[in-house]
Parts: C-alpha cells; sequence; structure tokens
C-alpha cells in the first residue's frame, strides 16, 4: 500500500509573519482524510520571517519535534531552557502534563525555515521534557539517520510513542533501504530535493505512507534531504 501526500494538496495558511504549509489537518485548515497517519498527527513546512515568531503558548500530551532546514530558531520554555536550533539540531519536547514555550527566528535579517511535526503519546500525563542533540551532515549523508526512538539507542533523542524517526542528506544516485518489521508503516516527508519511492517520484513537501512492504526503498533522483518515520 501507497498512499500520496502531494505538496500541492497541503493546506496553506500566509500570515505575513509565517507562512505555513499543513501536510494535516491544522489550525483553520481541516480535512476529514487528513487528519495524520497513524501517530503522526502534524506535519508543518513553516517559514518565519525575520525577527518574527510564535508568542508563549501551552501544550500538552503531544511528543513535538522541532527539525530546522534554514536559518536558526530560538526556543524558550518553562522548564527553564533556552536554546538555539540549527540545521542538523533536532528538538524533541515531550509536552505531558503541560509545557509552555515561545520560538522565534534568531535573525533579523534572514527567514527560518523548518519543519513541525507532532505525534501522539503513548501515555498520557507524564512529566514533560526537553532535548536536543545535533547530527553532523556527515551522519546523514547518503544514509537513514536515527535521530528518535523509544529506547534512545545510537543516540537518539528518545521519545513517549513506539515510532522511529530517521533523517537523511542524499546525492543523486543515492540508494537505501529500511526493513520494515510486520505491523510498521513508514512515512516518507521530501523536505528538499527529489526521490523515487518503487515506481512514484515525490519532489519537494511531497510525502507518502507506505504500509504492508517488507522493506522501504529509496532512489535519489536529485540532491536531497529527507525525514522517515517508522510507525506502529
Amino acid at each position: 500500500m501507497i498512499q500520496l501526500f502531494p505538496a500541492v494538496e497541503r493546506g496553506q495558511a500566509d500570515h505575513g509573519w509565517l507562512r505555513s504549509a499543513h501536510t494535516f489537518s491544522f489550525g483553520g485548515w481541516q480535512r476529514a482524510d487528513r487528519m495524520g497517519f497513524r501517530t503522526l498527527r502534524v506535519l508543518n513546512e513553516d517559514r518565519v520571517q525575520p525577527g518574527q515568531g510564535f508568542a508563549t503558548h501551552s501544550h500538552r500530551d503531544m511528543e513535538i519535534v522541532s527539525y530546522v532546514l534554514e536559518g536558526a530558531l530560538e526556543h524558550r520554555d518553562s522548564l527553564g531552557n533556552g536554546s538555539l536550533i540549527r540545521p542538523g539540531d533536532v528538538q524533541l519536547m515531550s509536552a505531558g502534563t503541560g509545557v509552555t514555550h515561545s520560538e522565534y527566528n534568531a535573525s533579523r535579517r534572514e527567514p527560518v525555515h523548518f519543519l513541525q511535526i507532532w505525534i501522539l503519546p503513548a501515555a498520557r500525563g507524564t512529566a514533560p521534557s526537553y532535548q536536543q542533540e545535533h547530527f553532523t551532515a556527515e551522519a546523514r549523508s547518503g544514509r537513514l539517520r536515527l535521530v528518535a526512538s523509544p529506547d534512545g539507542r545510537d543516540g537518539s533523542l528518545r521519545i513517549g510513542q513506539d515510532a522511529e524517526i530517521h533523517v537523511a542528506l542524499f546525492g543523486r544516485g543515492d540508494a537505501v533501504a529500511l526493513a520494515l518489521r510486520p505491523g510498521r508503516h513508514a512515512f516518507v516527508h521530501v523536505a528538499r530535493g527529489a526521490l523515487g519511492i518503487e515506481d512514484r517520484e515525490l519532489a519537494a513537501g511531497d510525502a507518502a505512507a507506505l504500509g504492508g512492504l517488507p522493506e522501504l526503498r529509496l532512489h535519489a533522483t536529485a540532491p536531497s534531504e529527507v525525514l522517515v518515520f517508522d510507525l506502529a
């Protein structure tokens, strides 16, 4: 089974300071057939203008991942964390019983371009927590680098769900495979570039959900940046 999520079908929001594309229902854009895939609930591609951002707001019972493609995102939260998230960084905030935070473009000159990802947690009412790790371009080049997992193996961030997140930087012609255990599903998002999955071609902003296959095979047809979710 392969289900495509074309970039041109994403919901669009333009607030002036923020331009956002929603793979799944979010805010004022709601579609009954776009309420997420398995435990993956939100996948937004956001571009925030210089010096602008999201004022302090609250979350609870959600695993929230931020992945910066260009620029730098400034984060502050009620747990006492303050950090800059740059390309190669993966931030994971487990909201649990509740956390407030703000996110701003750290630059006064350049926009910040990032992915905002929400995954439903396995358990509600857990203690909130914050993690951030940098994964070098070398570690992500030509391979699927595990960046989040339930057990935190291989230096990945520990996520409160039976879900794994991989990221990769591909050159033209790179090919990789990811074994999928029985009952597992994959969700692939092309952040930049283009790649082939089975007999389908995906471009920047496109995504695909796959199930019932023993492995996921990817072939880059252009230099690409890709996220792959391995979901129960």
